[in-house]
């Protein structure tokens, strides 16, 4: 080995390991390369999906948005469900007025002669007797007004509460303002004007005549009442009473008293009794009668009402019942200071109706109403026997339509019949009741 060779021998092995060195270099390079590439292609991967999941969670909140402002502006859009407007004054007392407009008609095929459309089944003329044939009639007289009020009272957190009703009912024309209720109420007491504690309303099947058919009574009288709640389900009713009685002289107030008992959620039962002194002068004698009246709830939509009174003496409270005493006159049949009870009327009575909700806008109602008069001679001895009647009874039929809340269209057929104790000059004893009412009712 020369010179020259002995120097280039470390030099070649110097470039050696350095060529060396740098492949290696070269190919750790490549190999970081290769890995960043795949590790930025993964990153890319990800953000690409969180990017589109972005984008859905993005849609999803805009179509949330959109249905949000379209229930938004429908409810808007729509009226608050309407209310009625409680009013306050000063005091702290607050009430609220409503009532109705009520137009009632009626053709009358037969029946009664006063000019109104309601009943008169215990006064139609008897067949062949200037009988009211083809006859249309029409009223607003049923239209009502009234107004709830309610006010603190310092002692205790009880409210006196009331109520003042009105309609147009009065009079003999019966087109008079007249009193329908007018009461107070606190704690378990009740004085003024309301539904009287014997003949209740709440047992009669609906009808579209005002004045409801044979067996009912919606008699109001003045009145002082107290309730008394033994559960629950039951509780007792006393009130002291002013029937009205215009064929008496009347010197204390009927006593009156009702249990209402709820034997199961959908039956409700209401027994009931009356008794008021009959006086003429001196001479008294003791009217008195029971009610009893079920409400059935059969199956949802479909209700069984039915009312039975059993009276003697008295013809205040329930309504076509014959006078509940006879007087005798000494002097053209007209009463005397001599005057006395000459007997008492006796009578059973019974209406039953069945109602049937078809919809919410649809109902309807089939009842039948029947009263049957014991017979008294002293008793028929001092009357006109010629406007005493032996039986009434009455059937009905009858839909109610209502398209909107305030707004209600009745229409009804009704048949009933009356015997007469005594007959007419032709023979008759029957009078006939045979009538179309219509009813249209705007509540407010």
């Amino acid at each position: 080995m020369n010179t020259t060779q002995l120097f280039n021998q470390p030099t070649i092995t110097f470039k050696r390991t350095v060529l060396m060195s740098m492949m290696a270099m070269s190919l750790g390079g490549i190999s970081l390369s290769t890995q960043a590439q795949t590790s930025a292609q993964s990153n890319q991967q990800e953000i690409e999906q969180l990017r589109q999941e972005v984008q859905a969670l993005r849609a999803l909140v805009e179509q949330q948005q959109r249905q949000t402002a379209v229930v938004t502006a429908h409810v808007a859009a729509t009226p608050a469900p309407a209310s009625k407007p409680v009013m306050k004054i000063a005091s702290g007392a607050e009430f609220n007025l409503y009532g109705n407009i009520r137009a009632d008609a009626s053709y009358q095929v037969e029946g009664g002669a006063t000019d109104w459309p309601f009943n008169q089944i215990n006064s139609v003329a008897l067949e062949g007797n200037n009988e009211n044939s083809d006859r249309f009639r029409s009223t607003l007289s049923a239209t009502r007004l009234g107004m709830d009020f309610k006010a603190p009272v310092a002692a205790g957190d009880k409210a006196l509460s009331g109520k003042l009703e009105v309609d147009f009912l009065g009079g003999a024309s019966f087109d008079n303002l007249r009193i329908r209720h007018a009461y107070i109420s606190y704690a378990n007491w009740l004085i003024g004007q309301t539904w009287s504690n014997f003949a209740v309303p709440d047992y009669i099947p609906e009808t579209v005549d005002a004045l409801v058919y044979t067996g009912g009574s919606i008699k109001r009288t003045p009145q002082v009442r107290y309730t008394s709640t033994i559960s629950p389900e039951t509780n007792l009713v006393f009130a002291v009473e002013d029937p009205k009685d215009k064929t008496v002289t009347q010197r204390l107030p009927a006593l009156t008293a009702r249990l209402n008992h709820k034997l199961a959620d959908n039956i409700t039962v209401s027994a009931r009794a009356m008794g008021h002194e009959k006086r003429i002068n001196e001479d008294e004698k003791m009217a008195w009668g029971t009610g009893l009246g079920v409400k059935y709830d059969v199956v949802p939509g479909t209700t069984l009402k039915a009312d039975y009174y059993h009276v003697k003496g008295d013809s205040s409270f329930v309504t076509f019942a014959n006078t509940g005493v006879a007087v005798t006159a000494l002097k053209d049949k007209a009463i005397t200071t001599d005057s006395q009870i000459a007997g008492q009327s006796e009578f059973d009575s019974i209406i039953v109706g069945v109602t049937q909700q078809f919809n919410d806008k649809l109902r309807g109602t089939l009842g039948y109403g029947y009263m049957n008069f014991d017979q008294d001679n002293e008793y028929l001895a001092a009357v006109n026997p010629t406007t005493i009647n032996k039986d009434l009874w009455q059937t009905w039929a009858n839909v109610f339509y209502s398209p909107t809340k305030p707004l209600s269209f009745g229409l009804e057929y009704v048949y009933g019949e009356r015997e007469a104790v005594v007959a007419a000059p032709n023979g008759s004893t029957k009078g006939e009741d045979n009538r179309i009412n219509a009813v249209a009712i705007y509540n407010f």
